[in-house]
Formats: structure tokens, sequence, C-alpha cells
């Protein structure tokens, strides 16, 4: 079976356990079977299969994994969306459109020679910082729970940070491919970009008071920085950096003070001030309710879960149990549906794609095609790790969304191109001389 069949196999696969997600949620609901669950299997079948001509055209020798991983988890995505919110279900099925639209559009126009892009790098590099800096344009970035990471452009709504990883990635390939020997050589003088970009990572801290984002860009440096290098000196320099610089950005900001604090203590004994009210509360009811019980949320799943669309997310009186829970915490609702064996099993799901991400980078002969691809593949992993991390109490609690899987279109969409770089780095890489 060759290569692009294997992939229709796996889409039909995907299709098939969308469409089975889909109908056990409305019959959860609704007692019953609604016929519009078997268009939506369908429909969504279709717009893989779209994809998939493109693909077959545009990257024949692309790996047959990635569009079939991308289709599984971007369907369970929408099947727990709408067993949420039928609203956020619909618009969610709306941005996997337009991301699948997108990654289609990225491979027709880089079909032929996607190295193109690394002529231009520096512009890609500046894009990417003032993409993270805008939410703290005054009048078009909006504080959410705290954190500056949306912007706001008339009925616009998205988190240019989404975006902005991908533009990193691209001018870090770029950069590091033309400089590796000389930051190989490891003078002082060549340590001026590590100190760049440190530097840029606590200015984001220090802008959008969000220690997640900052982790994950700062991350996605050094690992390919230790690509590009071999240096893993590198590596333990810029991790102290970081510890150190967010350690004294720690005492100097509230707010990270505060999401260390809930990360190290979300129980208290005894009273403690509530900033949200101004009274004395215990912390658990306060600053760290969410963590609180999404943690509760976890243990009740325990090992085989209460059963897709059976959890319990809301008070007798309708309120929400954990606020933001298909955003933030939508691992939570995985744990306890789905148990620690679903929770697993989707974890297991991201690291197939990073493996074959990984792989595609092994593979590729040239030193941007690997760069780029070790990147693209680090990033989701990091973020995969941020987000799920956070809500285990692994690291302090961030902002960021789980890939394919929350409810959010900027993250769709970016993530939608960055499986689109990784197709055609592959192609390049298996196409035979």
């Amino acid at each position: 079976m060759t290569a692009r069949n294997r992939e229709l196999f796996g889409l039909v696969v995907a299709g098939m356990i969308s469409g089975i997600a889909l109908a056990t949620v409305t019959i959860a609901r609704d007692a019953q079977v609604e016929p519009s669950a078997a268009t939506y299997g369908a429909l969504f079948l279709g717009l893989y299969l779209a994809a998939h001509v493109v693909v077959r055209r545009t990257v024949p020798y692309a790996d047959p994994a990635l569009l079939p991983l991308t289709a599984v988890l971007t369907g369970f995505g929408l099947a727990l969306n709408y067993r949420l919110d039928a609203d956020d279900g619909g618009r969610q099925a709306l941005w996997v459109c337009i991301g699948v639209a997108v990654l289609a559009g990225t491979l027709i126009a880089l079909r032929h020679d996607y190295r193109a892009l690394e002529s231009y790098r520096y512009l890609f590099g500046v894009a990417a910082v003032m993409l993270l800096l805008l939410p703290s344009v005054p009048g078009l970035g909006e504080r959410v729970n705290g954190v500056r990471l949306w912007v706001d452009i008339g009925p616009l709504q998205f988190q240019p940070g989404e975006l902005a990883k991908i533009g990193l990635i691209l001018f870090l390939a770029g950069y590091l491919r033309e400089k590796r020997e000389v930051l190989a050589q490891g003078r002082l003088k060549d340590f001026g970009p590590l100190l760049a970009i440190w530097g840029a990572a606590m200015l984001v801290i220090v802008q959008t008071n969000d220690l997640g984002s900052a982790l994950l860009n700062f991350g996605i440096f050094l690992a390919m920085l230790y690509v590009a290098t071999g240096k893993a000196l590198y590596v333990g320099a810029g991790l102290g950096l970081f510890f150190g610089g967010a350690f004294l950005l720690y005492n100097a900001i509230d707010r990270v003070h505060e999401r260390v604090t809930i990360w190290l203590h979300p129980w208290t004994d005894e009273r403690v001030y509530c900033a949200l009210n101004g009274e004395l509360e215990f912390r658990q009811d306060c600053a760290s309710y969410q963590l609180v019980k999404s943690l509760y949320s976890l243990a009740n799943g325990g090992f085989g879960g209460t059963g897709l669309a059976e959890g319990v997310f809301r008070s007798p009186d309708g309120a929400e149990l954990i606020p933001a829970l298909g955003t933030d915490f939508i691992y939570s609702a995985i744990g306890q549906e789905l148990g620690l064996v679903g929770a697993a099993a989707l974890l297991l799901l991201y690291m197939v794609l990073v493996v074959r991400g990984m792989r595609i980078a092994l593979r590729a002969e040239d030193g941007f095609s690997k760069l780029l691809a070790a990147g693209l593949t680090f990033g989701l992993a990091l973020q995969t790790f941020v987000i799920v991390g956070g809500i285990l109490r692994i690291v302090p609690l961030t902002g960021i969304t789980l890939p394919f899987v929350s409810y959010g279109g900027t993250s769709i969409v970016a993530n939608f191109l960055l499986v689109a770089g990784l197709l055609l780095v592959s192609n390049r890489a298996n196409t035979p001389r």
C-alpha cells in the first residue's frame, strides 16, 4: 500500500471515530441519535478527503501519518466542544474548515520550494516580536483573567502569540542555519542572540503577565539552538537565565507571584486575602478555584471515566464548576469523562505526532529543513506539555490551549500551519533523488 493510500485509510478511520464520538454526545444529550451526527461525520470526512487530494497533488511523498493524526485530534476536539457548548462546537467546526483551507493554501503556495521562506527570516522575526507585544497596545489588547493574550479589532478577536510562535520558528530556522558554525565555537560575543531572546522572553512576561507564553517561546529557541549547535551548555545557560529572570519577576510582578503561589499551595487551611472580593477566603474558594475544581474533575474520572457526555461540569443551579473549561481546562473534561485511559490515549496521539515530526527532522537533508521541522515539532510538544502540566500541577498554570482540541480559532489555524510545514519538509526529505 502506498503512503497516500495509507493516509486515505487513516482518514476514513478518523472520520468514523469523529462520527461515533458525536453520536455518543448526542445520545447522552438528547437520548436519541440525531440524523445530524451522520451528516457531520460525512462532512468531516469530506473536508479531510479534500485536504487529502491537495496533499496527494502537492506533496505526494509527505509523511502519511500527519494528516490522519490531525483529523483524529480535531474530530475529538469538535465532539468535546459540542458536548460542552453547542454554539462553541459550531464555531470550532468553522475554524477547522478555515484551518484546513489554510493548510491547503500553504501547500499549494509553497509546493515548489518552501526554502524560499529562509530569505525572509528577519521579516518573520520582526513580525513575531510585534505579534507578541500587540496585546500590550492600548485599545487593542484585552486582559482576560489578569493576562494580556488577546487582541480585539472590531468583531475579530484573536491570540497573536499563536501566530508569533510560527514566525519565531521560521526566523530561528533561517538564522541558526546561517550562524550555527559561529555559534558552535562558543565565543563570548556569540551569546548575544541567546541574551536577546532571553530579554524578549522576560519582556513578554512583564507586558502580558504570562509565564507560559514566555516559557513556550524561549523553550523553542533553546531546543532549536541545541539542534543547530549540539551544545548542551547553551541549553543549561539558557535555562539558568530563564529561571533566574522568572524568579526576579516573581518577586516584582504580582500576577506571576500569584500564579506560582497557586501552583505550590492551591489549598489553605486558613483564610487568606482574596483579591477578587477584597475579603478573607480559603484560597481554594478564590484564586485557585479553577485549578482545584479541575483536580477534582480529574479525580472524579478515575481509571475508566464517567463516559463521554456523562461528566458533571455544572452545579444544580446551572453555574459552571470550572470556568474556561473549553479552552484552558479542556483536559480536565477529558480526564473526567474518559478517565486515565482516555486521557493517556490522547497524550499518546500527541506523542506519535511528535515522533513523526522528529523523524522528519532527522530525514531532512539541508540545515534549514532540519531546524524548521525540529522547531515546529518541539513547539507542538512543549505547548502540550505546558498546558497539560499546568492542569496536573507539574508546572504553573498558563492560559495557552491544547493543540487541535481546545476551543480557539487562532490556535487551530496556527497548528494547521504547523502541520503544513511538516508535510512540506517530509515531502522534500522523502522525494526520490
